[in-house]
């Protein structure tokens, strides 16, 4: 797999914007997860770039003027939605051209009565935790909807995407797989989950773990005095082991928290970027969620055994020269 890195504050060239035509579809996608998930069913037959950095807030992050440009060549506009990435909506919303398809995958996903409110989310705001992709099932129905949409606007290339798409639910098949039984290791009583940003909510649906509190608040400020003082009590009493920052938000906040709880404090969980640089075969959608596994089910008291052999590179063959900006 080619992949190029963006630097952010470029003028918004890239290579696929000075490439000639080739007839590929132009497909323009938000946070690296979801660029993840359609390069590998598109593969070398579209041509893909994200637009939302890795490691800025996808929830206020306001794409540059220059991403207008890369809207109005794209015909095909992949979201996450639920309200995620409004200022990209908005941006894709007036720039687009008129035959131009803007996919929200989460809105596809779940039903409104599958929506989960909660710590960052609170269901008084009506608007849902957004982060669906941390569970892998809900993931592959992200990659069907990315199937389905590649097929109906550019059908010559159908049969590649099918078969792109089943060699990818294989692999996220065995990601579940392995996810439950690595989930299994952990002692009933660590399955508890502490985050900083409020992202983990289908995945502990999905593993029958708990999350017990995430510390940003819903307006992605820094909790209060008070709020820092209820979930350390919350740690003595439940004895969780270990609690988990997020790259993306680095909050002096935590330490705090994990000490005068007597937990450990885990900077390195990731949901909007992935691991790694563009290009190794850990930057991925598979690769994010086998090292978070790795990360958290190990903090946790388990292991992922269940996990040791599992291929978290590209599903296709050949180069795709997919560009991730950093």
């Amino acid at each position: 797999m080619l992949t190029v890195a963006l630097i952010a504050c470029s003028d918004g060239s890239s290579e696929v914007d000075q490439a000639e035509s080739d007839g590929r579809l132009r497909v323009v996608t938000t946070v690296s997860p979801i660029t993840s998930l359609v390069e590998n069913i598109g593969g070398t037959r579209i041509r893909l770039e994200g637009i939302i950095p890795e490691g800025l807030n996808s929830h206020t992050y306001e794409p540059a003027p220059s991403v207008a440009r890369l809207i109005t060549e794209a015909d095909l506009i992949v979201l996450n939605g639920l309200f995620l990435e409004e200022p990209a909506l908005n941006m894709a919303e007036a720039n687009k051209k008129d035959e131009a398809v803007i996919l929200q995958l989460g809105d596809k996903t779940v039903t409104p009565e599958q929506w989960q409110f909660d710590f960052s989310f609170p269901a008084t705001a009506g608007r849902p935790n957004p982060h669906l992709w941390p569970d892998p099932i809900l993931g592959l129905k992200y990659a069907e909807l990315v199937r389905d949409e590649l097929s109906r606007l550019d059908a010559d290339n159908a049969d590649y995407y099918s078969v792109n798409y089943e060699s990818l639910k294989l692999r996220i098949d065995e990601l579940d797989q392995g996810i439950v039984a690595s989930v299994q290791t952990v002692p009933e009583g660590n399955r508890r989950l502490l985050t900083y940003h409020d992202s983990w909510a289908y995945f502990a649906l999905r593993y029958g773990m708990t999350v017990i509190g995430a510390i940003q608040p819903s307006g992605f400020s820094e909790p209060s005095a008070r709020d820092v003082a209820e979930l350390i009590d919350q740690l003595r009493e439940l004895e969780v082991p270990a609690i988990f920052g997020s790259e993306v938000f680095p909050s002096p906040v935590m330490e705090q928290i994990a000490k005068e709880g007597g937990a450990t404090f885990i900077d390195q969980l990731r949901d909007d970027d992935l691991p790694g640089e563009p290009g190794d075969a850990r930057h991925s959608y598979l690769g994010l969620m086998l090292t978070n596994m790795e990360i958290m089910i190990v903090a946790l008291g388990g292991n992922v055994q269940a996990l040791s052999q599992f291929d978290t590179g590209p599903v296709f063959d050949g180069e795709s020269g997919a560009i991730y900006p950093q």
